[in-house]
């Protein structure tokens, strides 16, 4: 939709593609709903196992829109490529008089950068090339006028040009982000961000923590009105996202909220925007599950509202203090270079035999921060704005997050560079392993991080395979239930969080349906718990989503064979007496007859939990799985999720 009338409105957007449905020799052509055919720039950045494209950034140039039109912009596989002539060059550009810089005043000393400098020097990449659109990446270190560069700071430009148009979107970040540089600290400036020689951003006294950065959007040229909304059912039908519950309408109530609530300093850099600003905080939120309630709701309303909060919320994950970039390769630290560094190990345990140098990381002073990374309630951030944008700060976000689930684990117990998530609590398991299996999936082809998060998340599945699914491990438990790293924290050791393993479930069945074919046995088997708590003759389902389960009579003990066993030892014999479901338990737990304990009514309740692992577990074909679905839609109260629709994924 576009808020003025316009003309060539160019439009830049990544797409994921199903399985088989598009070659990279195919063509694509787009024909508007007025009857305009367009031609659309492909750039394909990752594939299906059969070739295919799954992943493309997409260029296309509208001719004209009036002031509040919707056009629908339907794609059509051509033979081959319909945009043809020359990709934009940045001699074009600067040729046309393009400029963008940033300066910086720290302690009264100046620092710049400049684009167009990096430009003509030829020091970029190329991140999109084709006859509609052309982007480079720039990444320039800010320098005093004698030439010396902070040992700290640095800017990075994405600069994507259309030809023959005039103009250039300048997407620019501000890094305070190496991991090794002595001395890292937060540092306060002034700040003025020039873009054709005009000021396009300014703020004095910015505070940039330790080992974040911030971003603004900004354009050379006049900037397109626009508001692009994907087809959410194709996106769910490629797999590329979960499959919401299609019957859900977003709470126009809940779309006035946010946008009411998109404001002030929490949308600035440094801001957490709508995460909670200290994620270690316990209980129900909207930025807990395997998107971001925010998240989904744009998904199902195409609220603009919405998006500009949830994906500005993205571009401020920049904000946590958790990229650690390295001088060397230049991209996010990996533990296949430093596999003893960490986040939390003592200091001994950081040395690297090898070398016998520590991979500590540089002590930091004057770091304290406004808010509080935590990879067990760490939202995700940035696979969707990267699927949907195909921007390159989005895809590092991605990756920065990724990489900081394995590495801040003390390196023995993450078997070093094999990066195994397993000491951490249940969701924090879970939660890495989302991030681990769209970071795979996601990341393009020719990205070395591709096979890193890959070799990671299959390293993971092999482990969790041959814990807790071989035939070897019959011991651990038959109940399908995580008993690794902190999962029996509860009832002096003897008990489970359900509702964590619900999120674990969740996160397998999430990279089961991203094609990641290890999930498949492990989904299998974890897919068992939520069954049973539905549907085992020896369990009471209205207790299936309890806040504990003990799953042992003590620490020392064997674990229980039976879904009886877990009831009569974690449920009172006053109510396990009582007949299940009927009127008489409903009485004693004050519920409704058919009501599930643990705020059923809630959507962030224990039940709405558990759903997405009923879901996936339908999905990846656990016995008995659809029939405890259907038990579990009949019971009597359910949340509304039309407030935050995060947990209401239901089966394919």
């Amino acid at each position: 939709m576009a808020s003025s009338s316009q003309s060539s409105v160019p439009v830049t957007f990544g797409q994921a593609f199903a399985p088989g449905a598009l070659l990279p020799t195919d063509g694509l052509s787009g024909t508007l709903s007025n009857g305009t055919t367009v031609p659309v720039q492909v750039e394909t950045k990752a594939t299906h196992p059969d070739g295919s494209v799954r992943h493309a950034i997409l260029s296309a140039v509208v001719p004209s829109m009036s002031a509040g039109q919707s056009l629908t912009l339907n794609l059509v596989k051509a033979a081959s490529a319909t945009a043809t002539g020359s990709a934009p060059t940045p001699a074009a550009l600067l040729n046309a008089g393009f400029t963008a810089s940033a300066s910086i005043n720290l302690g009264g000393v100046q620092y710049s950068a400049s684009a167009d400098a990096a430009l003509k020097s030829g020091a970029y990449t190329t991140w999109l090339s084709g006859p509609l659109a052309s982007e480079w990446i720039v990444n320039v270190p800010l320098t005093t006028s004698s030439g010396t560069a902070h040992p700290h700071l640095m800017a990075r430009f994405a600069i994507r040009s259309y030809a023959g148009l005039n103009r250039a979107r300048v997407d620019v970040t501000i890094e305070n982000n190496w991991a090794y540089e002595p001395n890292p600290s937060n540092l306060t400036y002034d700040v003025q961000l020039l873009v054709g020689g005009t000021a396009a951003y300014t703020k004095t006294g910015m505070t940039h923590y330790h080992h974040a950065r911030w971003r603004k959007e900004l354009w050379w040229g006049a900037a397109p009105q626009t508001h692009l909304v994907h087809n959410t059912a194709y996106l769910k039908a490629s797999r590329a996202i979960p499959n919401y519950d299609p019957s859900v309408v977003v709470s126009g109530t809940a779309i006035s909220d946010i946008k009411t609530s998109w404001t002030g300093a929490k949308t600035e850099p440094m801001g957490p925007g709508l995460a909670a600003p200290y994620m270690p905080d316990t209980g129900g939120r909207p930025d807990i599950g395997l998107q971001p309630a925010w998240t989904v709701m744009y998904l199902l309303s195409g609220s603009k509202d919405v998006k500009d909060a949830a994906f500005g919320t993205a571009t401020l994950a920049g904000s946590w203090p958790i990229h650690y970039r390295d001088r060397n390769t230049d991209r996010p630290l990996s533990i296949l270079n430093y596999p003893y560094a960490s986040l939390l190990a003592n200091a001994g345990d950081m040395v690297n035999p090898a070398t016998g140098k520590s991979e500590a990381f540089p002590a930091c002073s004057n770091c304290a921060t406004a808010i509080t990374p935590d990879a067990s309630h760490q939202p995700d951030f940035s696979y969707v704005p990267y699927l949907l944008t195909g921007d390159y700060y989005h895809l590092e976000e991605l990756q920065f997050w990724a990489m900081y689930d394995v590495f801040q684990y003390t390196p023995a117990y993450r078997n070093f560079s094999a990066g195994l998530v397993k000491s951490d609590q249940v969701r924090g398991q879970a939660w890495a392993m989302r991030m681990l299996a769209e970071a795979a999936y996601i990341t393009p082809d020719k990205d070395a991080l591709k096979s890193q998060f890959t070799t990671f998340l299959s390293n993971n599945l092999d482990w969790f395979n041959a814990s807790y699914v071989g035939s070897a491990a019959s011991t651990p438990n038959a109940l399908g239930v995580l008993t690794n790293g902190y999962a029996l924290a509860y009832n002096n050791a003897t008990g489970v969080a359900p509702w964590q393993d619900d999120f674990f479930t969740s996160a397998i069945g999430r990279a089961n349906e991203l094609g990641f074919t290890k999930a498949q046995s492990l989904l299998a088997w974890k897919g068992k718990f939520p069954v049973a708590r539905m549907l085992d003759a020896g369990f009471c389902w209205i207790y299936g989503a309890n806040y504990s389960m003990n799953m042992r009579d003590s620490s020392a003990s064997a674990f229980y064979t039976t879904m009886s066993q877990v009831y009569q030892s974690t449920i009172p014999s006053t109510q396990t007496s009582l007949a299940c479901g009927g009127s008489d338990m409903a009485a004693a737990l004050g519920l409704s007859v058919g009501e599930m304990l643990g705020y059923s009514s809630s959507n962030t309740g224990y039940p709405s939990n558990m759903q997405p692992a009923l879901a996936y577990s339908v999905d990846g074909g656990t016995a008995n799985a659809a029939s405890a679905w259907q038990k579990f839609m009949q019971r009597s109260v359910k949340p509304d999720y039309q407030n935050g629709p995060q947990f209401a994924i239901v089966p394919r």
